[in-house]
C-alpha cells in the first residue's frame, strides 16, 4: 500500500514537471519577439548585433548630427561618450527630441547605421531612461539634472 502511494506520489511531481516545463517553453515562444534588449553605443560598436536583430539603443543626441533629409528621413548620431551610432529614422520624431537630450531608439543595425522603427525622447526636463542613465554614468558623461 505505502509503495503505490509513493509511486502515485512520484508521478504527479513527474507530471508538474513536465507540465512546468512545457508552460515555460510555450511563454518564452510567445514573447520572443516582443523581447528588446537595451545595448549603449558603446556595445553596439564593440560586439555588432546581426542585421535582423531588433534591439533598443539609448544615449544622448549628439551636438550638431541632427540633419533632416528629404522627406520624413531624419539623420543623427547617439552617443554615450565612449562611441557614437548613426542613426536614420523616417517618420515624425517626438516633439522635445533634440540634440544634448536622452533617447532611445528601437530598431535593427545594419551596414554601420542603427536603422530606427521608433524613436523615443525624455517626457520631462529631468526624466531619462533608466538605461540610458546607466550606461551614461559607465562612461562616466552622465551629468544630474539641476533643480
Amino acid at each position: 500500500m505505502k509503495s503505490l502511494k509513493k509511486q502515485r506520489r512520484i508521478q504527479i511531481i513527474a507530471v508538474a514537471a513536465v507540465a512546468l516545463v512545457l508552460s515555460t517553453a510555450l511563454i518564452g515562444y510567445a514573447l520572443r519577439d516582443g523581447i528588446n534588449y537595451f545595448r549603449a553605443p558603446s556595445q553596439v560598436i564593440a560586439e555588432p548585433p546581426g542585421p535582423a536583430e531588433v534591439f533598443r539603443i539609448g544615449g544622448l543626441v549628439e551636438e550638431g548630427s541632427l540633419k533632416r533629409g528629404q522627406g520624413e528621413a531624419i539623420r543623427f548620431a547617439v552617443t554615450d561618450g565612449g562611441a557614437t551610432v548613426p542613426v536614420v529614422f523616417t517618420g515624425v520624431l517626438p516633439d522635445l527630441f533634440e540634440e544634448n537630450q536622452g533617447m532611445v531608439g528601437t530598431g535593427r543595425y545594419v551596414d554601420g547605421v542603427f536603422e530606427a522603427s521608433e524613436i523615443l525622447a525624455k517626457h520631462d526636463e529631468t526624466y531619462m531612461p533608466k538605461e540610458v542613465t546607466d550606461a551614461l554614468k559607465e562612461q562616466g558623461v552622465y551629468r544630474e539634472p539641476e533643480g
